[in-house]
């Protein structure tokens, strides 16, 4: 076989498919200090440390709701913080049966000689920062390459160093004992039609699955964060059935069945959106070998933030709007959500152009 198995390969497997169990998903929580800092200015919250705390604690002891849950993402300030109480925030996961991940990329640099295409940074020390965050607890890791779609976009050098470098970082990260999920996003920004989304989405993940072959990942001890197949976001709107159509025949064209979980990003999309298109995806009838999941930042938490405001008195009420976003993804999981958490703040737009975190 041409998969590297080291001595971690039973545990990678173990993880990767407890992390795409159906009915579960993944809370990115990763957001680098600038970014959570724009989150934080949004509702009038100063951008320190302790209240980067506060919210990360609102949302890891939000009653009821980590069931819903099998990951969490962290940034590295996040996986060595501890409660109010003086308990580290992995032991609070792992005690509710959820597994720490870390994100390990260090962000894109323009890739000289293309129309502002990018690749990503961070491989300076990973397998000794992978190592590090293993023994502080972490079993899975994040690394995001970012595509865009324009007239000549996304290049084929742009493909193939983001497809090389997700390859890379993957087998580094297998060899230190941490899932790798593999992120390639292509942004949303642009007139684009769903039919051009769809084909530059599986021009990429097909290159994305050589690269990982070519550099001998362990396919089931890892997991893909896709963007999903939609119109660019000056186009008009397409109906949740046609993206889920487009998405789930993008994916069956490439994506390894070796592979056990699909777990998106939101790109942008309203809450309601997000869990909209993912239930729509899960109620087709065609063969899906892979559990279609949600690994969700804004998604997930950009109403409770607004609820919460900064304020101790909101915490409860900002905790039942999380849970309330955990149980309705984990339903579209299933295929089961009734759109009972639709209207108010979760039907809001969370787009950025050009968005970085």
């Amino acid at each position: 076989m041409s998969a590297f198995v080291g001595k971690y390969a039973d545990e990678l497997i173990k993880n990767a498919k407890y992390i795409a169990t159906p009915g579960k998903g993944i809370l990115a929580a990763d957001e680098s200090t600038g970014t959570i800092g724009k989150r934080l200015s949004s509702i009038n919250v100063e951008n320190i440390e302790s209240n980067r705390q506060a919210l990360r604690e609102l949302l890891f002891t939000a009653p009821n709701a980590l069931p819903y849950l099998s990951g969490v993402i962290l940034f590295e300030e996040t996986l060595y913080q501890k409660t109010a109480d003086g308990k580290p925030f992995v032991d609070v996961l792992l005690e509710a049966n959820v597994l720490p991940g870390i994100k390990v990329d260090k962000g894109v640099v323009d890739l000289a000689g293309t129309n502002g295409e990018t690749t990503t940074q961070g491989f300076d020390g990973l397998g000794a920062r992978c190592a590090a965050f293993y023994k502080a607890g972490a079993r899975f890791a994040k690394w995001r390459a970012v595509l865009k779609i324009g007239v000549t976009e996304p290049s084929e050098l742009s493909i193939q160093q983001n497809a090389q470098g997700l390859a890379r970082y993957a087998i580094i990260c297998q060899e230190n004992g941490l899932v790798p999920i593999v992120e390639p996003e292509i942004l949303t920004d642009g007139s684009h039609d769903i039919k051009k989304c769809a084909y530059a989405s599986e021009m990429v993940l097909a290159a994305v699955y050589k690269a990982l072959n070519e550099q001998h990942v362990l396919l089931e001890g890892t997991l893909l964060k896709p963007n999903m197949v939609t119109p660019g976001s000056d186009s008009p709107k397409v109906t949740p059935e046609e993206i889920a159509e487009y998405t789930v025949t993008t994916l069956r064209r490439t994506v390894p069945a070796a592979v056990p979980g699909v777990v998106f990003l939101s790109g942008g999309q309203s809450e309601e959106e997000a869990t909209v298109n993912l239930n729509a995806m899960n109620k087709l009838d065609v063969l899906k070998p892979w559990t279609l999941s949600f690994s969700f930042g804004r998604a997930l938490q950009a109403s409770t933030l607004k609820t919460w405001g900064g304020k101790k008195e909101n915490v409860a009420a900002a905790q039942a709007n999380f849970l309330a976003r955990c149980k309705a993804n984990s339903d579209a999981t299933l295929g089961k959500y009734g759109g009972d958490g639709a209207g108010g703040l979760a039907s809001e737009s969370l787009y950025v152009k050009g968005y970085k975190y």
